[in-house]
């Protein structure tokens, strides 16, 4: 095992005393508060955007990367700004569109051991860093007024579905969720018809909480007419 990982696992089961908790825990509020307070005060100012999810691993030549900086300049092209995780593969793929399309370009970066480093296509004032996973959602969420998933992992899988679950739980509005690549999410939908819904566990119309698409104008004509049913559009 990873000694910095066994250190993490026997340090939960450590007793600690009250000024141990007192102060550790304490310091942890007012980190956790400062991005807090540093997300709402810049996301706040940014105006109508999507965030495009998707895997750090992929890379510029594959078809998805491609595919994620044309929706993401064609969602500039429709008044949208475009909110990413801030760092390579998809997420730069998308901060790349945006950025060609002369639109908002925001990077949502997170500290992590492997992977994870700003791509340079963000926009100078619109470059966050987290060390919470769960600020770092509530940014997502809080801010975007649609989100459009790509091929990805774990982490691709979590946003997914913390969006679906605050949508079903109508925690927030009903903003489209637009899943890009019919052969990748195949599976999962086999799954979620046949196993999630069999079993009780959600409600057929639960499925409709979200879109699968294979190109990018099929993504954008299905934002496009959410926003027309309400009378609605981004500013340009």
């Amino acid at each position: 095992m990873n000694p910095n990982e066994d250190r993490k696992i026997r340090e939960k089961l450590e007793q600690k005393t009250w000024n141990q908790i007192k102060t550790n825990d304490s310091w942890a509020i007012f980190k956790i508060m400062s991005e807090f307070v540093e997300g709402y005060e810049k996301l706040s100012k940014i105006g109508p955007c999507v965030s495009i999810f998707g895997s750090a691993r992929t890379k510029p030549e594959h078809k998805y990367y491609k595919l994620a900086e044309e929706i993401a300049f064609k969602l500039t092209q429709n008044g949208f700004g475009v909110i990413t995780g801030g760092g390579p593969g998809i997420m730069e793929a998308g901060n790349k569109g945006a950025h060609k399309g002369k639109g908002t370009s925001v990077g949502l970066n997170i500290e992590l051991p492997f992977e994870q480093h700003d791509n340079p296509w963000i926009d100078n004032d619109k470059n966050l860093e987290f060390d919470y996973f769960f600020v770092r959602k509530v940014m997502f969420v809080k801010y975007s007024q649609g989100f459009i998933v790509l091929p990805g992992g774990f982490g691709t899988l979590d946003e997914l579905f913390e969006a679906i679950t605050l949508i079903q739980t109508h925690k927030i509005g009903r903003f489209p969720i637009i899943l890009v690549g019919k052969n990748f999410w195949s599976g999962l939908l086999d799954w979620i018809k046949n196993t999630l819904i069999a079993e009780g566990n959600i409600s057929e119309k639960d499925v409709n909480l979200f879109r699968v698409v294979d190109t990018a104008d099929e993504a954008i004509e299905h934002l496009n007419k959410f926003y027309a049913k309400y009378s609605l559009k981004p500013n340009f």
